[in-house]
């Protein structure tokens, strides 16, 4: 049985801007949420990034509170809140050639991750660094939740454009903005169902 989820309400959009030449005078592990909602440019000029607006809907299934689902055909996560209600965050996830379902749950979290990218993305992508440490450049954003028996994360992102795409290599990306809130209500030991 599938869940049905339907809008309750819409806060008001979230704006951000995440982008590396937004931010590239801030030393790495600083603060990034220093947004400006009220403006339409970044310092530089350039148009904002605007992200899919987390709202709160509906939830008509079986899940108790605090699973997390991921629609990938709708490109969006749910958080269980109960009584009838979910938080629905618009993601990136895999693109062709890279979806994958099951259910699985989260075995770790980390605030502003390093990154060393698996032996098959780095055959795939030579040029890629072998190692990352966590920061505003680092890919894997301000916070990372990891899936176990998977090489996968959700994880925030410094390229907000490609919330709502089919662009990774299997991990679930979220603004940071997004992957903030959901890191500080998600637990290690939560349940992950991903349904393409």
């Amino acid at each position: 049985m599938s869940p049905r989820f339907f809008a309750l309400a819409a806060p008001a959009s979230l704006v951000c801007f995440l982008g590396l030449s937004v931010l590239s005078t801030t030393p790495a592990r600083a603060s990034m949420f220093d947004f400006f909602p009220d403006q339409s440019q970044t310092r530089e000029g350039r148009p904002l990034a605007s992200a899919i607006p987390r709202e709160t809907v509906g939830y008509g299934g079986p899940e108790s509170p605090g699973t997390i689902i991921i629609s990938t055909n709708e490109r969006r996560l749910y958080y269980v809140l109960g009584n009838g209600q979910a938080l629905r965050y618009g993601v990136g996830v895999g693109r062709p050639g890279f979806e994958w379902s099951g259910v699985r749950r989260i075995t770790s979290k980390r605030e502003w991750p390093d990154w060393t990218p698996p032996s098959q993305m780095i055959a795939r992508r030579p040029d890629l660094p072998r190692h990352m440490e966590g920061g505003i450049a680092n890919p894997l954003g301000a916070r990372a939740m990891y899936i176990g028996g998977t090489l996968y994360r959700i994880h925030g992102s410094n390229e907000p454009e490609t919330i709502g795409q089919a662009v990774s290599s299997g991990c679930i990306r979220m603004t940071n903005y997004d992957v903030v809130d959901l890191y500080d209500r998600v637990k290690v030991g939560t349940k992950v169902i991903v349904q393409r």
